[in-house]
């Protein structure tokens, strides 16, 4: 009898036992909570001609007071926050020395998404311009030319005379002339000179003859056509009528109204005092210019027809220069820049 009860005993803790564990898993099952699946944001910080802005304050905030982070941007601009919350409406605002504050429209994400923030542009800070208008006026006009004095075209193709800033300060006398020369004795200047003239070699035009005589003479004529082009188109005339020689980028608006603003640039600009004007300097310049290539072209390629018909080519490039940055360039220049 005893015999009997041990076993029936040994049986009801067997029974009890596995009862015990496979009832443990389901009961974890029922009583857990759904995985959250968390997603990432990230983003590069640039400024408004596409430079990163390394070290930048990068915040992340949440609807709640305690979801907020903060980091630095790394050498390159770039942040990253990773498990953020799906469903949230939030905020990144992005701060530098020198930058006014950016910040970006709600951004909810959807569950393990990866969202990259695009189109960040740091704007640069002008608040100072309320404090000395003569003086501080000047002073955002020369980091503006030194921002100015970096843009170039695939990171090659000097970009120096077009303006992306939406409220630009005027340029003074000594930074028109600085500009035009900086345009002047840029090396990718004179390797334009040096291809123009090969081509020019090639076609054997104008008659200056060929061999090395002829090329040195070309080379010679070219240059001197693009720096007194420049140099009174783009600083001489500017300084003396108080005009403002560079393209303001209109980048807004209908196609309608930016092929307009372009196509009128040439012939209208924008006067130191900010009004817009008839563009004596541009034209002007291409004028004077055309003029004294008679001082120093051939005897058989001189003549009022060398003069207009130069004027004419002169302008006609202006007009197709200016529809090239308000609908190319800039998207060509930023990419240079990305490329680096």
């Amino acid at each position: 009898m005893k015999l009997h009860t041990q076993r029936f005993r040994i049986c009801l803790a067997v029974v009890l036992g596995w009862i015990l564990v496979w009832s443990a898993p389901i009961h974890a099952q029922d009583t857990g909570t759904p995985e959250v699946k968390l997603g990432s944001i990230v983003g590069t910080a640039t400024d408004v001609n596409g430079d990163t802005v390394p070290g930048a304050t990068v915040v992340l905030e949440g609807t709640d007071a305690g979801d907020h982070r903060t980091m630095a941007a790394n050498d390159n601009g770039y942040f990253e926050f990773h498990d953020v919350k799906p469903g949230i409406p939030y905020h990144v605002k992005i701060s530098a020395a020198g930058f006014s504050e950016w910040s970006s429209p709600p951004v909810t994400l959807e569950p393990s998404q990866f969202k990259i923030l695009a189109d960040i542009r740091l704007q640069i800070e002008l608040a100072r311009t309320t404090v000395n208008v003569t003086q501080t006026s000047e002073e955002v006009a020369t980091e503006q030319v030194k921002v100015e004095e970096t843009q170039r075209v695939f990171g090659i193709i000097p970009n120096f005379y077009v303006v992306y800033d939406p409220d630009p300060a005027p340029l003074t006398a000594k930074l028109k002339f600085k500009l035009a020369l900086k345009v002047a004795t840029d090396p990718i200047t004179a390797t334009g000179v040096a291809f123009l003239s090969a081509v020019q070699q090639a076609g054997d035009t104008p008659d200056y003859g060929q061999g090395a005589e002829g090329f040195g003479k070309r080379v010679g004529a070219n240059a001197a056509d693009g720096v007194s082009d420049i140099m009174i188109g783009g600083a001489i005339l500017p300084s003396l009528l108080h005009q403002d020689p560079r393209y303001f980028y209109q980048g807004t608006g209908t196609k309608k109204s930016r092929v307009r603003h372009a196509l009128y640039h040439p012939f209208v600009c924008k006067g130191d005092n900010g009004n817009w004007q008839p563009n004596y300097s541009s034209l002007g310049g291409d004028l004077a210019s055309s003029a004294i290539s008679n001082l120093y072209y051939p005897q058989s390629n001189r003549g009022t027809s060398l003069v207009f018909t130069n004027f004419a080519i002169s302008t006609a490039e202006r007009v197709a220069a200016s529809l090239a940055q308000e609908f190319v360039l800039r998207q060509i220049h930023f990419q240079g820049r990305h490329a680096k």
